[in-house]
């Protein structure tokens, strides 16, 4: 059961990343998109000024460079908003909103630019027409139904019209573009379900070599980390904490008894108890700190920008907890606990370690469940 919703929690979350995705994509895809359009209607406006009345042209681009600032409006705020609020749920709607209002525009100025008995002008307008139809396709490839949407806004209109006129040639032009848009949409299928498991196969190979990376640093039975990843990381915190002149201590503990409890009760009860004080260290943590399993029974928190006084109320802390926790098979469990904090003469973290180590030592060499102080 546990592994089914874990599953679905994955599949969840690959989902909504693979949906973030294409909006990136549509938005790093649109900026020459939108000047483009813009400089085609542009083109055509000037193709056609010596056949069609002047203020229709002029009416058309002025519609279409609104439609075009507004979409250059909504690029910038997408790119200057903070990554983390560049959601599908904010984006995605605004987007739609803007293309639909620009592919109108564009197709109904189109269709405003045929002339009944001009030939060559149709021609040129379908031309143009379906140009702006395959440009839809690269531009909006991550969603298929925008491609759709901006096909049949744009060549639409046209279309039709052509196939309502009399002559063969219009027909002709009329229904061969139709044709070619049902072709395009045939392909925008392929191309957007490639798309998809593009970025969903990504998304996945991410996500497994998280899972990998992070199962190489813990520890399986605690859910600390192992040595080897503690060790990597607090020698940054070390080197931060010494190069910014902050204090910095550590406390190391060690289970009492340990073998004992292992010997009577079995390796299953002294894994228990592993368990339960691994989870007593992660609720005592901040996240500025650093705790791991060394080995056996041996665990190590480092404590960033925290004086010794400090550190040493919260072994006691923390001691204290550990004495209180509940053991089916085991009468009692304590720990022992050396504090060090950084000086001028530790040259690493290792001899910082040391230092605690040495007052453990002496902690369990006074009776054990004590805190000693380096």
């Amino acid at each position: 059961m546990h592994l089914l919703e874990f599953q679905h929690e994955r599949d969840a979350l690959i989902r909504a990343q693979v949906r973030t995705d294409r909006l990136q994509l549509l938005f790093r895809q649109s900026f020459f998109s939108v000047l483009g359009s813009f400089l085609a209607a542009l083109m055509l406006g000037w193709l056609c000024w010596g056949r069609i009345e002047h203020e229709a042209i002029l009416y058309w681009l002025g519609l279409l460079s609104l439609s075009t600032s507004l979409r250059v409006v909504l690029l910038a705020m997408y790119f200057r908003s903070p990554p983390e609020t560049r959601t599908p749920q904010r984006w995605e709607l605004k987007y739609w909103l803007t293309l639909v209002l620009s592919a109108s525009i564009w197709g109904g100025g189109a269709l405003a630019l045929m002339q009944p008995n001009v030939l060559l002008t149709q021609t040129l307008v379908l031309l143009f027409a379906v140009g702006m139809s395959v440009s839809a396709v690269s531009c909006y490839s991550a969603y298929r139904s925008m491609t759709i949407v901006s096909i049949g806004l744009v060549l639409l209109p046209c279309s039709l019209w052509l196939l309502f006129q009399p002559a063969p040639t219009q027909i002709g032009m009329g229904a061969a573009s139709l044709v070619f848009a049902s072709f395009v949409v045939g392909a925008t299928r392929k191309l957007s379900d490639a798309m998809e498991k593009a970025f969903r196969l990504t998304r996945e190979m991410e996500y497994a070599h998280s899972i990998a990376s992070h199962a190489a640093q813990t520890d399986e039975l605690t859910g600390l980390k192992n040595r080897r990843a503690f060790f990597q990381q607090a020698e940054q915190t070390y080197e931060h904490c010494k190069r910014n002149r902050l204090p910095l201590s550590v406390l190391m503990l060690d289970i009492d008894h340990f073998k004992y409890i292992n010997d009577s009760y079995g390796h299953q009860a002294g894994d228990q108890v592993l368990r339960q004080i691994g989870a007593v260290i992660c609720e005592s943590i901040r996240d500025i700190d650093i705790c791991g399993r060394l080995g056996g029974e041996e665990f190590a928190l480092l404590l960033t920008n925290t004086p010794i006084e400090v550190a040493q109320a919260r072994a006691e802390a923390l001691r204290q907890a550990i004495a209180r926790l509940p053991c089916e098979h085991v009468e009692g469990i304590t720990a022992s606990f050396g504090v060090a904090a950084m000086n001028a003469i530790d040259q690493d973290v290792h001899m910082l370690l040391n230092d605690a180590d040495k007052a453990l030592f002496r902690a369990k060499a006074q009776g054990r469940n004590q805190t000693a102080v380096a």
